[in-house]
């Protein structure tokens, strides 16, 4: 009979359960409030600002992923996702406050 490696607790489990959810959802959330926020701020017409912000939280949304898993812990990644959700929530605010 083969040995087995070392049984993966529950623990770790929901570890990578969550850290699945939170790149999925915050991944999306970040990659929105980036793409609402970039097409306002950036200094072209509308409709190019619209498909580059857009083209740009197609490259964000994997990286915040990576971010996510690279992590050392559940807390970390939950926590950095929501400082640049904020960051990125207030700049949209701004933006919006002094959008035609």
């Amino acid at each position: 009979m083969a040995a087995r490696g070392p049984s993966i607790t529950l623990r770790e489990r929901a570890s990578v359960a969550g850290r699945v959810v939170l790149a999925a959802g915050g991944g999306y959330g970040i990659a929105a409030l980036s793409a609402a926020l970039l097409s306002l701020a950036l200094p072209l017409a509308r409709p190019e600002a619209v498909a580059a912000a857009t083209l740009s939280s197609f490259v964000l949304m994997p990286v915040i992923a990576i971010v996510v898993f690279a992590m050392r812990s559940l807390r970390r990644a939950a926590l950095t996702l929501a400082g640049i959700a904020l960051v990125l929530g207030g700049g949209l605010w701004l933006a919006m406050r002094g959008a035609p």
